[in-house]
């Protein structure tokens, strides 16, 4: 059996100038005739405009497909021409993000802490992740029970292992945090399709809890899931990634991002059926998803890794110092040395809340 999309895996110059209308009035010197004269009758206030970022653009790490459902409800209920865009291109994966980003390509990636560590560490890429919408990362080592099997780390042992380009540094991740190395598997490319997988080409399959794990059991086959997070790689994905010249010099534009985002997957979280629709019938719709895999992976993400007990008390995309700690420990463990602070930047974050302490509260 094919399946037809499987996961894991233009710049438009943001226009950061601030079109904020402003009147400059001499302390103390100006007459009520002076404001008459500059067109605000005396005892009239005046309102500044709302900022204009123009044109913005998001690199996607996959398809459009329900893992961005948060996205879709920001565009669709206006959320980010509320907080002044023209307009947020999202572009579709699969991608880390980390080129597009040090090409200036795009504004914000959509990554995981692995991919945008190695980059910082090893390639001192220029970046900071800002956020992250899950808490839990979904990827998984994806088998057959009546094959592979793979149910513990041990169990990948001589096994013919599926892995995508895009995906092997978390795959030798896995591998150095488990204690074991290249030797003690077999890797085989493949691309995202998990056909390999139910063809029997590869034993396990590098995958995602909430899209290949759902849509290859929804097609009749037992499977068995080894879950990175489980298995001492604990880390944030679905990351917020930018440059370090964005934090610098476009500091507003990417607060006001944020805002919608939260905006936006504070409605996936409330109501991720709808997420699910409007990536099969509106975003998605000339990939051919699957209606019931696509609600099942949008309630899967909604209740089980965008969430947590950091989110409810500081809001979504927080990322805890625990959390933090323990990704900066899974990127040692597969030898990619970083600290936090060359990591994470939440200071952004930070200042939304204070400034949209309302936004916390994002349960409906």
């Amino acid at each position: 059996m094919s399946f037809t999309f499987g996961r894991a895996g233009k710049r438009t110059a943001m226009v950061a100038a601030a079109a904020v209308a402003s009147f400059a009035l001499a302390a103390c010197s100006s007459s009520s005739a002076d404001v008459e004269a500059s067109g605000v009758a005396a005892g009239e206030s005046m309102e500044a405009e709302a900022p204009a970022y123009g044109d913005f653009t998001v690199q996607l790490s996959w398809i459009k497909n329900e893992e961005f459902s948060g996205e879709f409800f920001a565009t669709e209920n206006g959320y980010f021409t509320e907080s002044g865009f023209d307009s947020v291109e999202l572009v579709p994966g699969p991608s880390t993000g980390a080129a597009e980003l040090v090409s200036n390509t795009v504004d914000v990636a959509l990554s995981d802490a692995v991919s945008i560590g190695a980059a910082v560490a090893n390639e001192g890429a220029p970046l900071k992740i800002i956020g992250a919408t899950y808490q839990k990362n979904p990827f998984t080592v994806l088998s057959l029970a009546d094959g592979g099997n793979i149910l513990t780390a041990e169990d990948m042992v001589g096994k013919k292992i599926g892995v995508q380009d895009s995906n092997m540094s978390l795959f030798l991740a896995l591998l150095a945090a488990n204690g074991l190395t290249e030797d003690d598997v077999e890797i085989v490319p493949v691309q995202y399709d998990p056909a390999p997988l139910t063809n029997g080409e590869v034993d396990g399959f590098i995958a995602y809890l909430t899209n290949e794990s759902i849509t290859v059991s929804m097609a009749g086959y037992e499977t068995a899931n080894l879950p990175f997070a489980d298995n001492g790689l604990p880390f944030v994905a679905e990351t917020f990634t930018v440059t370090d010249e964005s934090i610098a010099d476009n500091r507003d534009a990417l607060k006001a991002f944020l805002v919608a985002e939260i905006k936006g997957w504070a409605d996936a979280v409330n109501d991720p059926a709808e997420g699910a629709r409007l990536a099969y019938e509106v975003y998605g719709v000339d990939l051919g998803l699957d209606p019931e895999a696509s609600e099942a992976g949008a309630i899967m993400q909604a209740e089980e890794l965008v969430v947590s007990d950091e989110t409810v008390a500081n809001g979504l995309f927080t990322i805890s110092d625990e959390l933090q700690s323990e990704t900066i420990a899974s990127l040692a463990g597969a030898g990619i040395e970083i600290e936090a602070a060359d990591l994470f930047d939440l200071s952004i974050l930070a200042e939304v809340y204070a400034e949209n302490p309302d936004l916390v509260a994002y349960a409906g």
